[in-house]
């Protein structure tokens, strides 16, 4: 028993990307850069809503807790996959490792439930746009903004604790650039049936009922959208949908892709790149480019800032 508990993993080794130098140096140029807009326009998007009192209405507050988590997904990853670049053994200890699945799935859990919560807003603003403010007030969109925060962390902390009962004992080094599910199962000694199990119990209801609520809302939207005379509302419509329509498309292929079959994880990296690194990346243009009321208030800001720049400017003169 004692040589058993020895012969236990308590660290990793992230194999990660290539180990020539000069393309590790190339992509850690390119994922920094990606990190560094990243960071800026999610956490940018969250207090451009804080701060602007015009968007403070449920899509906003849907759209900032979304920016939020994309945000801490980011910093869950790249952050780790940065130093790896430049690292000697690439380790990773059993608990950092944990710290980081934990975000992770804490991350993508929130981003099921709010594009969800988001797909319903749509549906009310186009479907029911007389009741709007009844069936979709400020005060309901924190209520289940609150309700996906807690529920993710409740499916996060039983995920991660399920992981926590798996010993490690066949080999340290994953195949991956992060502590993700499956890379973990394959190094596990320990039957990973009951890890399974509660995925099948609180991932997949998790995902039957977004996807439903998401599909449901969707199909409503371009019911109403086709009855409409006007070409005028149908344009507004589609455009007031265009946005979170690519994101959730974006997102659930990727999803789909990543959970299918594979031989030997080999399409485990570029697709987990793809969730983690690039949806967080694209979600802050997605919604703003193509959104007036986000660069007015991006215009507004930034002409206050230069008026009092001017000011100060003026005074100390």
């Amino acid at each position: 028993m004692m040589k058993e508990n020895h012969s236990l993993t308590t660290e990793f080794i992230l194999v990660g990307f290539s180990d020539k130098l000069e393309l590790r140096i190339l992509l850690f140029l390119v994922f920094s850069a990606i990190y560094l807009v990243t960071m800026v326009g999610n956490l940018g998007l969250v207090v451009l809503i804080y701060m602007e009192r015009r968007l403070h209405t449920p899509m906003y507050i849907f759209l900032g807790n979304l920016a939020l988590m994309d945000s801490c997904c980011s910093c869950a990853i790249t952050p780790k996959m940065l130093e790896n670049f430049f690292s000697v053994d690439r380790r990773i200890s059993l608990y950092e490792c944990m710290a980081q699945f934990y975000f992770l799935c804490l991350a993508e859990t929130a981003d099921c439930f709010l594009l969800a919560a988001m797909a319903y807003d749509r549906y009310v603003a186009v479907c029911n746009p007389l009741q709007y403010h009844i069936l979709m007030s400020k005060k309901l969109s924190i209520q289940m903004s609150i309700a996906t925060f807690i529920g993710s962390n409740l499916h996060s902390m039983i995920q991660t604790g399920c992981l926590l009962r798996l010993n490690f004992c066949r080999s340290n080094r994953i195949d991956h650039f992060f502590c993700d599910i499956l890379p973990l199962y394959r190094l596990s000694c320990t039957d990973p049936f009951i890890n399974e199990l509660m995925i099948y119990i609180f991932s997949m209801p998790i995902q039957v009922f977004t996807i439903t609520t998401i599909l449901g809302s969707y199909f409503y939207i371009i019911f109403t959208i086709f009855k409409m005379k006007s070409k005028d509302r149908r344009g507004k419509a589609f455009s007031t949908c265009a946005s979170h329509f690519l994101s959730v498309s974006i997102f659930y292929i990727c999803l789909l892709m990543y959970i299918g079959p594979s031989e030997n994880g080999n399409k485990d990296i570029p697709v987990a790149v793809f969730y983690t690194i690039i949806i967080p990346l694209l979600n802050p243009f997605i919604y703003s480019l193509r959104n007036k009321e986000v660069l007015s208030a991006v215009k507004k800001i930034m002409k206050a800032y230069n008026i009092l720049e001017r000011s100060s400017a003026s005074t100390a003169y």
